[in-house]
């Protein structure tokens, strides 16, 4: 599998903290893509399998042009073996969907899956969250994506937004906008409202201009949100991803299943053979990341971190932890460890694995924490 992070916004939102810039000028998109396929070029040996997964993710991937996005295609093309591609994702704004935008993208013959950032239906809110896109135009781009031939189409939401504003379920009732969505979408990513150091979120927190909900009532929306996807017809397999059948990321299930995958562009991170990781430099002013080998380090798991890393991503999945990949000597103390969630009913135990309930994906990183090997 291959990550492609893009790291180009039109602007920046509030809650924002992964690495990006705001795009200032057709030159520095240019040598991203070409430093990019550099970097394709000088790490290509290391993917021997086939890909089955290609995500472009950032930033905003729909910020480039249909005709750097084709170049970016022709160096996978070139430098990997795409015979066994399932899945290709391109993460995309809603304004940026229009139908000359789609039907280039398409005509890529690439692309076969979207993943909108919509995040809310209620205007205000998304002004509040400094997007671009207005409730209208989040529909219209998926339908948009529909027209054009799109089937497969993710759209992410977040609850627990600031008190005073509505927008935190994707199919409410009554007036909002929302339910065309229900018919167009396979796929809904919705995840709680975090504020991260450093953005511009937690400045107004700090300064008292925005007032987020309390956890009490977080907890509850995750609960409304949760029936409300359930009703519409979507199955809950991770604790923020929903899917119809036969739509699961396949992408992220990789993910937390840790099958190792190559990530290229600035900022973007690399898992190789369960042992190490490395992330190239953020930082797109340089041609070549600012490093000749696209690298800036590596880290090698020991056995107790990559214990740690598996118990922490398969608790927040319906999947659950299976024993078989739990150390022989490590079952015993887990099963002791484990035995207060289940009796609260937020794990349920079977022949060869601990599955999360409802209740326990919303503890999950809690749970995992609290079973780690220090």
């Amino acid at each position: 599998m291959i990550y492609i992070h893009v790291p180009f916004c039109h602007r920046k939102c509030t809650y924002c903290a992964f690495f990006s810039k705001v795009e200032s000028g057709e030159w520095k998109v240019e040598r991203y893509v070409d430093a990019l396929i550099e970097e394709m070029e000088r790490r290509k040996g290391e993917q021997a399998h086939a890909i089955q997964t290609v995500y472009f993710g950032g930033g905003t991937p729909s910020i480039l042009p249909l005709g750097q996005l084709s170049r970016i295609v022709e160096g996978l093309r070139r430098c990997f073996d795409l015979s066994q591609v399932q899945e290709v994702t391109l993460e995309a704004n809603p304004e940026d969907l229009t139908h000359d935008y789609l039907r280039g993208l398409a005509s890529l013959r690439f692309f076969n899956r979207l993943s909108i950032g919509i995040q809310s239906l209620d205007d205000d809110m998304l002004r509040l969250l400094n997007r671009r896109h207005s409730a209208q135009q989040a529909v219209d781009a998926v339908e948009n994506a529909q027209a054009a031939g799109f089937h497969n189409i993710s759209v992410d939401f977040i609850y627990g937004l600031p008190v005073g504003h509505r927008g935190q379920a994707p199919f409410p009732g009554g007036g909002t906008g929302a339910s065309p969505l229900s018919k167009g979408v396979t796929h809904v990513s919705a995840y709680a409202l975090t504020v991260e150091e450093g953005t511009a979120l937690s400045v107004q927190v700090k300064r008292g201009r925005v007032v987020l909900p309390d956890e009490e009532e977080v907890v509850r929306q995750y609960h409304e949100l949760r029936l409300r996807l359930m009703d519409a017809g979507f199955e809950q397999y991770e604790v923020s991803n929903y899917a119809r059948a036969g739509y699961r990321s396949r992408h992220n299930s990789r993910y937390w299943n840790r099958t190792p995958y190559l990530g290229l562009g600035p900022g973007a991170h690399s898992f190789s053979f369960f042992e190490s990781g490395s992330t190239s430099v953020a930082h797109v002013e340089k041609r070549r990341w600012n490093n000749p080998d696209g690298t800036v380090g590596e880290e090698t798991l020991t056995d107790k971190d990559a214990f740690n890393e598996i118990v922490m991503t398969a608790l927040r999945t319906t999947d659950g932890l299976a024993l078989s990949v739990v150390p022989e000597g490590q079952r015993e103390r887990l099963h002791r460890m484990m035995q207060p969630y289940i009796d609260c009913g937020w794990i349920i135990p079977t022949d060869n694995r601990y599955v999360p309930t409802a209740e326990g994906l919303l503890h999950a990183d809690g749970i995992a924490a609290s079973l780690f090997v220090a």
